[in-house]
């Protein structure tokens, strides 16, 4: 095989793109914090542990309106569009396309079981892969088809929730909107302890996760959203291809998803944060991220095209190009932070606190990514994942 059959040179890459990436994995730590640092229960309903109130309510809410599934969308989209982007340029090199995607996926797989088990039960890697299995299928749709299609998934989980809220009400989750509060002290108990012990809880939530949880979640959501992304990158909006008009029309819909999303919260507030209203009150959450997510991707695109070469480009870029590393490092940092096996901090952070953690991890993740790049040609996750894919050692080093 010849270096021409292997991964995109560094010199061919978007920029925009990749920009766009390092935006959304910055801003999925805003809500994967919260389960780094406090029971699992708190990203369901965020009053059952830890102080809500005053400059931790705000700090919450903060997050809660600019980050809870905006950018896991705007990065699920990406996924989606980074699938096609890979499928044509082995086309364009005659190479078997879609048997490297699923080798490339399966290596994916394999490494989102390991960072699950070992590390971290969040894990969205084993949900995006077994996705990405799904949707290479409808690789040959036009950008409209797949939107199409995309709809039908999206519609999926406010239907049967919307159904739930209107049959069975609160109780439809009512065990997990309210825990039991031993639960609650025995996850901040295993977490505060050594790794053999974190197993206790991080071993069945992982399979719960990718087993019921993926089927009755992730997989209409995070599939309807990559083959939206799929359209996108057929269009061109993804790859900054569009007027400028477009973005700007994008970040006028940003607007909307962010009324929508504050409306939220004002009627969960207004519902004393029943479980009842809870059912609704996702709707909003759900239906918000959406538009929200799109006003990102505008005012990325108009940014990038404004300061295509400025610093904050360069280093928002630098991070999308080694988002798969960055995704593990955020684990392996906060995992030792608040695991019991590092700093143990589990449950004693407060929320203002978490936001200074996010914002100090930002700092490092831009300034490493821009400095490894100078040297490497990919981060060493990407590399290893490349590597494996081709069958070939790939050229690490930047040429002199």
């Amino acid at each position: 095989m010849t270096r021409d059959a292997g991964p995109t040179p560094p010199s061919e890459r978007i920029v925009s793109l990749d920009a766009l990436r390092g935006v959304a994995l910055l801003g999925i730590l805003l809500i994967n914090v919260w389960s780094f640092s406090m029971p699992e229960q708190t990203l369901l309903n965020p009053t059952v542990y830890g102080d809500f109130t005053g400059a931790n309510y705000w700090a919450w809410a903060f997050s809660h309106v600019f980050g809870q599934n905006k950018f896991i969308t705007l990065f699920s989209a990406l996924f989606g569009a980074g699938i096609l982007l890979f499928i044509d340029s082995k086309e364009e090199k005659g190479q078997d396309a879609v048997r490297l995607h699923y080798r490339r996926t399966a290596i994916l797989i394999a490494i989102g079981l390991m960072h699950a088990y070992l590390l971290w039960y969040g894990d969205i890697l084993v949900a995006y892969g077994v996705t990405a299995l799904v949707v290479v299928a409808f690789r040959d749709f036009e950008a409209r088809q797949l939107a199409g299609v995309s709809v039908v998934f999206l519609l999926f989980l406010p239907v049967v929730e919307l159904f739930a809220a209107i049959t069975l009400g609160g109780d439809a989750i009512a065990s997990q909107w309210a825990p039991a509060e031993a639960a609650i002290e025995q996850q901040v108990a295993t977490y505060r302890g050594g790794w053999v012990e974190q197993l206790d809880h991080r071993v069945p939530s992982s399979f719960s996760r990718q087993t019921t949880g993926y089927i009755n979640g992730p997989f209409w959501q995070v599939g309807g959203t990559m083959l939206l992304g799929m359209a996108l990158y057929r269009w061109g909006v993804l790859t900054g291809e569009r007027s400028a008009a477009l973005y700007r029309r994008l970040v006028a819909l940003g607007v909307v998803g962010l009324a929508i999303t504050v409306a939220g919260v004002v009627f969960i507030e207004v519902n004393d944060w029943s479980a009842t209203a809870a059912l609704y009150w996702r709707q909003f959450i759900y239906i918000g991220s959406f538009p929200l997510a799109g006003g990102y991707l505008g005012l990325v695109m108009l940014y990038t095209r404004w300061r295509p070469d400025g610093p904050v480009t360069r280093g928002l870029a630098a991070v999308g190009r080694t988002a798969f590393t960055n995704y593990l490092l955020q684990t392996v940092i906060a995992t030792t932070v608040f695991y019991g096996h590092g700093l143990g901090l589990f449950g004693s952070v407060s929320r203002v606190e978490q936001l200074g953690f996010v914002v100090a991890v930002w700092a490092v993740q831009i300034v490493l990514s821009v400095l490894w790049l100078r040297r490497f040609r990919f981060g060493p996750v990407e590399w290893v994942w490349r590597t494996l894919t081709y069958g070939e050692t790939q050229p690490m080093r930047n040429p002199e």
